[in-house]
């Protein structure tokens, strides 16, 4: 699995288990829809480290919150 692949899916867990949709990450974090979109439909190649700290403090956690998760040790980019 490619890090960007595991990195959506890790969002998209973690906004489940708030029982969250994308869209929060837009009005609550101020990120661009079409940042989100292309983030979560994984129509991206790099995720800027900026982004994800900003998709990380919206959600609540920290970035090693947010890859300490099994789905990390799939990468074989």
């Amino acid at each position: 699995m490619k890090l960007t692949e595991a990195t959506s899916k890790r969002i998209k867990q973690l906004l489940d288990m708030g029982g969250l949709i994308p869209n929060y990450l837009h009005t609550v974090g101020g990120l661009p829809k079409s940042t989100i979109s292309t983030i979560m439909n994984e129509k991206v190649k790099t995720i800027k480290l900026d982004t994800l700290y900003q998709i990380c403090a919206t959600l609540g956690v920290s970035l090693k919150e947010f890859f300490d998760d099994p789905i990390f040790d799939e990468v074989s980019d």
